[in-house]
This record gives structure tokens, sequence and C-alpha cells, in this order.
């Protein structure tokens, strides 16, 4: 059977929609850390405290948050499949077309991968070549086992270099 690429995936530009609002993208990274279904009152009060700096952030604000969610950002992602929404439970979980927004919410490498997904890439790469000398295949096996390991820890620490490098970058001032 051939691969087959999901065609209900979501449109890029309601994608761009669903992240344009900064309550929208905080409830679906929530939603992302918790897993599983969360009340609104969980969720306005956790994106009130983020908003405000302060927890528990002042009433008014959680009372803000909270309506809304329940009266505009919760039923529009429940509209656009992002997040299964129960008005009378009110109750929120994410489901499938979260992933889809979730891709644009993760900052990615230069080359096109998250970061997570490049230190999975190394990680199983190191794990191949390493058994690989263990077993003493050619070429690979010439090569003492620890040397690969010791390898695989120096790229490991310049990815994480890196990384922490990029971070830095874009959290700097643009200067003027």
């Amino acid at each position: 059977m051939p691969l087959q690429i999901r065609s209900d995936s979501l449109p890029e530009n309601v994608i761009h929609d669903v992240l344009s609002n900064s309550r929208r993208k905080n409830a679906l990274r929530e939603l992302r850390t918790r897993g599983g279904a969360v009340s609104v009152r969980d969720l306005s009060e956790a994106i009130a405290a983020d908003e405000t700096g302060e927890s528990p952030a002042p009433r008014c604000v959680r009372e803000s948050v909270y309506a809304s969610l329940h009266q505009t950002h919760l039923p529009r992602l429940h509209e656009l499949g992002v997040v299964e929404y129960d008005r009378t439970r009110k109750e929120v979980r994410a489901c499938r077309g979260a992933r889809d927004v979730e891709r644009y919410m993760t900052v990615v490498t230069g080359y096109g991968f998250t970061w997570t997904e490049l230190y999975q890439l190394l990680g199983i790469v190191t794990l191949c070549v390493v058994l690989a000398a263990q077993l003493g295949a050619p070429v690979v096996g010439a090569v003492d086992p620890l040397l690969w390991t010791s390898g695989a820890l120096a790229a490991f620490a310049v990815v994480t270099v890196a990384q922490l490098w990029a971070a830095y970058r874009l959290s700097m001032p643009l200067s003027r």
C-alpha cells in the first residue's frame, strides 16, 4: 500500500487565523501541556495568570478570559476541528486538528526540523552506529565504539550549543 498524505489537515490560512490570537494560542499550549480534558475554568485561570504574571490573576482578568474563551475562542476552535468543546460540561480537549496547529507553534531549525526531531534523529543514528561498531560491521566496526560514543556526545553538545545560541538570538531586541 503506498504512503498516503493526510488530506484532512487544516489549511495554512486557517492555522494562521487560529494563531493570530494570543488567547487561542495560549489555550492550545495549555491543553498540550496538561493533556486530556480540561475545565474552562482551569484553562482560563492558567491563561489569566500567564497574561498578568500573577498567580492567581485578578478576578476581573480571570472572568474576562473565561468569557472570551467560552463565548468566542473555544467555539471557534471546536468549529475548526482543533478542540472538542463540551459547552454543557464546560470541558475542552485538544483533538486531531491541534497537531496541525502545533507544527506552527514549534521552533524549527534552519533545516526544517524541530529541535526535538533533530535530537531524536541524532540519538537514533548514534544508537545504530554504536551498535554496528559493537557487532563488528564493516567499516564502522573498524573504529572503537567508545570513539563513536564520544563523537556522538560531542555532536549532542554542538547541537545543544546551537539551540541555545538560536534561542539567545531570538530573545535579543532588534537594534534600530
